[in-house]
């Protein structure tokens, strides 16, 4: 006979990616229970994600007043318990925890990628602000990473309007990054 009072092991995750796809972790798929180390779910995402240069990153969280709290790998999740009170279902992000202080030392092409992913989210949502030439210089480089090498037959005026690189972005920014995305090869 069980406790009437136990907590159910029963776990299902959702870990918002940072190109905004979503990782579902779950009891049944994972075998992820409350007692499970944080650093078994960091092993999850990590080998999902091919990531080999892992100490750049982590999961965070946020309680019910938006604080936000790093997962702790040497910790249960029942052990986090601002997490524990906002779920089920319960919400991890994956970001950049430390910058490399030389990015061109990094070894791994996707590690790069995930750091570029992170400044461009944090960039468009403000947390780090960004001068309009800088601003059009790095979405000229995101418009290459996306679409090639400018072609006139295929870039049409105003194409770069379809993205966002920052807050409140105005037609003067992308007409800067239109040009500046013209100039690169």
């Amino acid at each position: 006979m069980g406790c009437f009072c136990a907590v159910p092991e029963e776990f299902y995750c959702e870990v918002l990616l940072l190109d905004e796809s979503k990782l579902a972790l779950t009891t049944q798929q994972q075998g992820i229970k409350k007692s499970t180390k944080g650093s078994v779910v960091l092993g999850y995402v990590f080998r999902h994600l091919n990531l080999v240069e892992i100490d750049y990153f982590g999961l965070r969280y946020c309680d019910r007043s938006h604080q936000t709290y790093w997962l702790d790998p040497a910790k249960t999740l029942a052990e986090h318990k601002e997490l524990i009170n906002t779920g089920p279902p319960y919400t991890l992000y994956f970001g950049v925890k430390f910058y490399a202080e030389d990015p061109c030392r990094l070894k791994e092409e996707i590690t790069r990628y995930q750091f570029f992913l992170q400044v461009k989210q944090d960039v468009l949502q403000g947390r780090i602000p960004c001068p309009i030439n800088i601003a059009a210089q790095l979405g000229a480089y995101a418009i290459q990473s996306e679409l090639g090498d400018y072609d006139p037959y295929k870039h049409i005026a105003g194409y770069v309007s379809e993205y966002r690189f920052v807050p409140d972005q105005k037609e003067e920014l992308e007409d800067a990054t239109e040009r500046t995305h013209k100039t690169l090869m």
